[in-house]
């Protein structure tokens, strides 16, 4: 699909997402390799708007499986649709009674229904679930599977087989296998260790804060309306609360969001008592807020304002 590198980053860009060498050669080699790509990195640096990039520059459907704590099979393969195989159960009532009329005993008419078991445990009843959907996709599909760090150790284990096979054992219906094998994404906070096997079946990539010249590129993408000195101000600004201690630094997404505020406060220029005021769209904790606060009166160790350089290097996107 992609004759090089820098054709990745070309059409990455095409859907305002910012890339790194390092991103798009991952995404060159999974593309190539068949193999799924585990992004690890702070939330809020755009891992996840990689895989929604990703899926429209290859021009397929996204399927997105959410983890969190205590998700099992079920929610992420499939259930029967219980409720609807009742139904039908009702309906046929009539026409189960035909069949099992002529049954001498409670064995032969056990027999005679499961004979047609395939009737009430078929797809019709069968509602997959985003891991499901993807193996069972018509159409070749981007599976993102979210946050894989907030699942258990065990579904993580089940994924494994998932990942390796790209098919599915569904006890009533056999093994199903994958038309067209997905392009996977997963992405991870870093909250937990993830396991070797899991990573050993991935091309790994950490996605870290991006530097200002990169934010920059983003805040004048996806805010074009925010004046050229505002924006350089405003990257300024984060980009050295990053180097405080905070509880949590302030995201790309949250520099768009501030961006986008400073447009509708109608600011032409980011002085003192604009930033005071909208240090809460970036900090999301109140010693954070305070720090900063500090920070800017001088009593703190770092002042957000001063025009620092940030180490940390990185691809981007919301």
């Amino acid at each position: 699909m992609f004759k090089d590198i820098g054709q990745v980053t070309q059409r990455l860009g095409d859907q305002q997402y910012v890339s790194t060498e390092e991103i798009s050669t991952v995404m060159f080699l999974a593309d190539k390799l068949g193999k799924p790509v585990l992004a690890e990195g702070p939330a809020g640096v755009g891992k996840t708007e990689l895989a929604k990039a990703w899926s429209k520059v290859a021009q397929r459907p996204l399927i997105r499986l959410q983890c969190y704590e205590g998700l099992d099979e079920s929610k992420a393969l499939y259930e029967w649709e219980y409720a609807k195989q009742m139904l039908y159960t009702q309906l046929l009532r009539d026409k189960l009674s035909e069949v099992l009329a002529e049954a001498s005993g409670l064995t032969a008419a056990a027999d005679r229904l499961a004979q047609e078991e395939n009737v009430f445990f078929s797809q019709r009843f069968l509602l997959a679930r985003p891991l499901l959907q993807a193996i069972t996709s018509d159409v070749p599909v981007v599976l993102l599977i979210d946050e894989i760090d907030r699942a258990d150790a065990e579904f993580e284990a089940f994924l494994l087989e998932i990942l390796s096979d790209f098919q599915v054992s569904v006890p009533e219906l056999g093994t199903l296998t994958a038309k067209h094998q997905p392009a996977v994404v997963l992405t991870s906070n870093n909250t937990r260790e993830l396991s070797e096997a899991l990573k050993r079946r991935c091309l790994y990539l950490f996605i870290d804060y991006p530097t200002a010249e990169a934010e920059l590129k983003v805040v004048r993408l996806r805010v074009p309306e925010l004046n050229a000195k505002l924006a350089q101000q405003a990257v300024e600004v984060v980009q050295n609360l990053r180097t405080m201690d905070l509880k949590k630094s302030p995201s790309v997404s949250e520099t768009i969001d501030w961006a986008k505020a400073l447009v509708m406060l109608n600011a032409d220029h980011l002085d003192k008592k604009t930033l005071e005021n909208t240090l809460t769209v970036l900090l999301k904790h109140e010693s954070d807020v305070q720090k900063a606060k500090r920070a800017l009166t001088g009593g703190g160790k770092a002042h957000p304002l001063e025009n620092r350089s940030n180490p940390r290097r990185s691809g981007w996107q919301n």
